[in-house]
């Protein structure tokens, strides 16, 4: 019998109508029709304050809630916007309380979010930031600029939201897809180049 994977997004923004939070619902729809169990992590729901290393996760707020939820996912989504070139304070604090027991060899899909153009570097930070503590960055990731006009008025959609470019679509529920594809990977597994040349 296959394992059914359980996919985690973390919403990494605190605004009331973000567009990262509905993008991030779009990639666990198509996770879930792809097999997933499926969760989003609001921060807005929890109280997480500002990690103190001093105090006991137990007097910090919510922390073991949200660190178990990160430690049993066999894939993460991590969604952002895109804050001075890099990514938000409320995701940089996830990544404070969360560790290697957390990420060690955990499935890890980006997704980020821009008012304007430019998202190369926020994606950057978070990859280099989740090999820092052994997660497996998928090579599929998700920028979205302009991300005010890249979504249509469409009651029946996520949040009431439709995506105004198909392409964009697909590419933030491959994202979903790939995170179910590859939540079971073993990193330590040779590609079958590397075999070959043996």
């Amino acid at each position: 019998m296959t394992k059914t994977p359980t996919v985690v997004a973390v919403s990494g923004s605190l605004r009331a109508e973000s567009y990262t939070r509905t993008a991030l619902q779009y990639v666990l729809e198509a996770a879930a029709e792809a097999g997933a169990e499926t969760t989003l992590l609001d921060l807005r729901e929890y109280d997480l304050p500002v990690y103190d290393p001093d105090l006991e996760d137990a007097e910090q707020g919510d922390a073991r809630e949200v660190k178990r939820l990160v430690r049993e996912a066999d894939a993460l989504a991590l969604g952002t916007p895109v804050y001075h070139g890099s990514y938000s304070g409320a995701l940089k604090n996830v990544h404070d309380y969360c560790g290697w027991d957390e990420y060690e060899e955990t499935t890890v899909g980006l997704l980020a979010t821009a008012g304007g153009g430019s998202y190369g570097s926020t994606l950057e930070h978070l990859r280099m930031t989740v090999r820092g503590v052994h997660g497996w960055v998928l090579p599929h990731q998700v920028g979205i600029r302009n991300a005010s006009s890249r979504f249509v008025d469409e009651p029946d959609a996520i949040d009431g939201r439709g995506f105004a470019d198909d392409d964009l679509q697909e590419r933030v529920e491959k994202l979903g897809r790939k995170l179910v594809e590859y939540g079971f990977i073993d990193p330590d597994i040779p590609s079958p180049r590397a075999e070959a040349d043996d």
